[in-house]
């Protein structure tokens, strides 16, 4: 059982179908999950890039993303690559530094970064297809020279910070938070969420195939997670661990 001390944070959750479902326009609610700006000059920025180059194959769509997709975002530095049918949402408030490569399929989800918090990525790093980078709340921060592998999801609710030079194979998982399970205090889902603090990777970490690592764990720099793990408490610079759950099995020589 999950307990709610005072030592634990306490994120907002998002309930998705009850923001949809409120009064309002389709047009008010369409900006605020997707675009992230006010005026109709964003909107219509917005669905000029994912309409008609989001989708576009070959060299044209190619070309295209690269002249009108880095208007959407806070800041993009120099030879940014997008790939096909990426998800944006709130992409305004997403830093992108030189020479990402971001490949199709992937979702690049803002909804719930704060004016206090921040979405970056560093320079040299490349998102592989399907990738799935959301912020439910706090902040995502990824260093540089980092390799993001297929499939794989990171996902925060009280922040995310990975180093410089993370190597994460394919279909990992980072994040995520837990919910409250009282008895006698409502559903689990109407509780809400409840976090040990951001999940923290490292400099130089190797995250093999299928690794979970989960609310408020940090990995040291230069540990190495053996494939399909799941990574439940802190793990010391230089280590080697595997299994489920993650255990030390190894150092680094």
């Amino acid at each position: 059982m999950i307990r709610d001390p005072e030592t634990l944070h306490r994120p907002e959750k998002q309930y998705v179908i009850a923001e949809l479902a409120a009064e309002g326009s389709g047009y008010a609610k369409y900006k605020a999950f997707f675009v992230g700006r006010e005026g109709f000059g964003a909107f219509l920025r917005y669905e000029l890039a994912v309409i008609l180059a989001g989708p576009m194959a070959g060299a044209a769509g190619y070309v295209l993303r690269g002249r009108l997709f880095p208007g959407l975002f806070a800041r993009v530095g120099r030879g940014v690559n997008f790939g096909r049918n990426l998800i944006l949402r709130c992409p305004g408030r997403i830093a992108l530094g030189d020479r990402i490569a971001i490949d199709d399929n992937c979702t690049l989800d803002a909804r719930g970064v704060g004016t206090e918090d921040r979405f970056e990525i560093g320079c040299n790093t490349l998102l592989a297809r399907d990738t799935v980078l959301v912020v439910k709340s706090g902040s995502l921060a990824i260093g540089r020279n980092c390799s993001i592998g297929a499939q794989s999801t990171l996902s925060g609710t009280n922040g995310i910070v990975l180093g410089d030079d993370v190597l994460v194979a394919g279909q990992c998982y980072i994040g995520g938070g837990r919910y409250l399970t009282e008895l006698g205090q409502g559903s689990m889902a109407a509780q809400g969420l409840v976090s040990k603090g951001p999940t923290v990777i490292g400099s130089d970490v190797w995250l093999g195939a299928g690794v979970r690592v989960l609310d408020g764990v940090r990995v040291g720099d230069g540990a190495i997670v053996g494939a399909g793990a799941v990574v439940t408490k802190d793990v010391s610079p230089n280590t080697i661990v595997g299994g489920i759950p993650a255990r030390e099995i190894g150092r680094r020589r």
